[in-house]
């Protein structure tokens, strides 16, 4: 098992690597020149030279590449040219926002996806089968922004139940905090869990047909276990697959839902940053954002050896 982790870890070096020239390269070819976006109306020549030196805009492509990477290995991520702050301070400031989100729309996803899967595959061709699919028809096929503002009106014009949008930390207010990212999680886990029901329905349906299975109801174990413990685990592995990238895309920011409730995380950070020619913050964010991916497969992969016992050879 150390020997595989080991493997993995020393492959991560070069798709780093590669990572990181194609997020330079791609940062060049967004127009306009954030010197001048910097330097504000006035424009004055001086003022945008000093700014060209200060961030290394008058230097060769290469020597800018050596000097972000340079400072991504100390741990320095650079500076934003418009708020003049730590790019290391804005992630480590957002990142826990969009963690939070992300972990309760995964649960939202899993509890709702893995089981409607479950009871669609153990129950093929039944009522429940049927529900189940129209569910993960309607969950695919409704607007994140309509349901978002739905559930607004709803819950909290309506009802008065939650806060409509707004953001509280955890360690200020812990209830007031999942009342506050309850809605958009829901939204987010809503759109997973149709897709993970799909994939769990599909798995399960395969290994309830296997071999073993029925080896395993001809030694008389209950249904439940044979479900459960036998055909469950066995079908986990491309619903791994799926989790893993489901939560890599919730880090790296949801877009619309964070923009409808206002909640200050890295969707709303990037596109702020790429309006305003903030190159710096685009290089950090997607740079976490793909070494986030990165890992989150390598966990995919642990995952798969400790749920399968036959890859561990």
């Amino acid at each position: 098992m150390l020997t595989f982790v080991a493997k993995r870890l020393i492959q991560l070096v070069p798709t780093l690597f590669f990572v990181s020239v194609l997020i330079f390269s791609l940062q060049q070819l967004l127009p306009g020149d954030p010197a001048l976006t910097i330097a504000g109306e006035d424009r004055d020549p001086a003022v945008i030279e000093q700014i060209r030196r200060q961030y290394h805009l008058d230097q060769p492509l290469p020597v800018q590449y050596l000097h972000w990477v340079g400072g991504v290995l100390h741990g320095d991520l650079g500076e934003s040219m418009r708020i003049k702050q730590s790019v290391s301070a804005l992630v480590a400031e957002k990142l826990p926002v969009t963690i939070q989100l992300a972990l309760m729309a995964m649960a939202f996803s899993i509890t709702i996806g893995l089981t409607a899967g479950v009871v669609a595959a153990v129950f093929k061709d039944t009522v429940w089968d049927y529900l189940a699919n129209v569910f993960a028809l309607w969950g695919r096929s409704t607007p994140s922004f309509w349901l978002g503002i739905m559930l607004i009106f709803f819950f909290s014009v309506q009802l008065g139940w939650l806060p409509a949008s707004g953001y509280v930390r955890p360690s200020e207010n812990f209830w007031g905090s999942i009342a506050a990212t309850i809605m958009p999680a829901f939204v987010l886990g809503n759109v997973g869990a149709a897709v993970l029901m799909r994939h769990t329905r599909s798995a399960m349906l395969d290994a309830l047909h296997s071999d073993y299975v029925r080896t395993a109801r001809a030694k008389g174990l209950l249904e439940r276990t044979v479900v459960l413990k036998h055909a469950m685990r066995n079908a986990l592995t491309p619903v791994i697959t799926l989790g893993a990238l489901e939560l890599g895309e919730l880090l790296s920011g949801a877009v619309l839902t964070e923009q409808i409730f206002s909640i200050p995380g890295f969707g709303k950070l990037i596109v702020d940053s790429v309006f305003n020619r903030d190159y710096a913050v685009v290089q950090g964010v997607v740079l976490v954002t793909a070494t986030v991916y990165i890992a989150l497969n390598l966990i995919a992969d642990i995952l798969y050896v400790l749920v399968n016992p036959r890859l561990r050879t």
